[in-house]
């Protein structure tokens, strides 16, 4: 079967030529490409220390002074508290970054039909203070996982991301290679993990200044496909 090329759709993630180069096998989420494999060692690495790209997948933001109560009524639950997480019920990830803030992630298959939805439900005329923001056009989307995770960040962060000090869920607002991040913690089926949202335009140097920290523990890239047997695995 001929590999897919991510350049035959519209959309990629700012890595692709990155990725491309370092051997990616790609599949089609939606109208975009997302590294979806780099080899048989992908499953191990995803335990030990592995770094996905998942940009392609779906994410939505939303700002306002009504946001969150905008969000609630459209069923997104739990956004009670600054710098946390909640798993809702249609598969997607709610963060909450302020009282004023939320990041929506779409599940690994990259599934839009949540987003979608909540997405057609807003227009100017009725959303009063709530603003959707363009996450999909201005942040990449990175995984960290492994057991070893904790310990590569501690090389670029100050913030304490163990899971003694840092629970499952939790989020910091903060520098990671000296470049703004949000860094969520992201566990699948008990295995360490982080997501870490930036700025589109740093993605190539934050990439490969994890790749870099990660190069002491032997960790490596992953695809998206190792991502879901974890999640599976469980």
């Amino acid at each position: 079967m001929a590999r897919l090329n991510p350049i035959d759709l519209p959309r990629r993630s700012p890595l692709y030529r990155t990725l491309v180069a370092s051997g990616a096998r790609f599949a089609a989420v939606g109208d975009g490409a997302i590294a979806d494999s780099f080899g048989k060692a992908d499953e191990t690495a995803a335990r030990t220390l592995g770094l996905a790209d998942l940009s392609p997948l779906p994410r939505a933001g939303w700002k306002g002074r009504v946001a969150l109560a905008w969000l609630a009524e459209r069923g997104v639950t739990g956004l009670d508290t600054d710098n946390r997480a909640v798993s809702q019920a249609n598969g997607l990830l709610a963060l909450r970054l302020a009282p004023t803030e939320a990041v929506l992630l779409a599940p690994l298959d990259g599934d839009p039909a949540a987003l979608d939805g909540i997405a057609a439900g807003w227009s100017i005329e009725t959303a009063g203070l709530c603003f959707p923001v363009p996450r999909m056009e201005s942040s990449f989307r990175f995984a960290v996982t492994g057991e070893h995770g904790a310990a590569m960040f501690a090389k670029l962060c100050a913030v304490d991301l163990r899971p003694r000090a840092f629970p499952d869920l939790a989020i910091a607002q903060t520098s990671v290679a000296r470049m703004n991040a949000v860094v969520c913690r992201c566990d699948r089926s008990g295995v360490l993990g982080y997501e870490i949202l930036g700025d589109w335009a740093s993605a190539e140097y934050l990439w490969a200044c994890l790749l870099d920290a990660m190069a002491e523990f032997d960790g490596r890239p992953v695809g998206r496909a190792a991502l879901v047997a974890l999640e599976t695995a469980g």
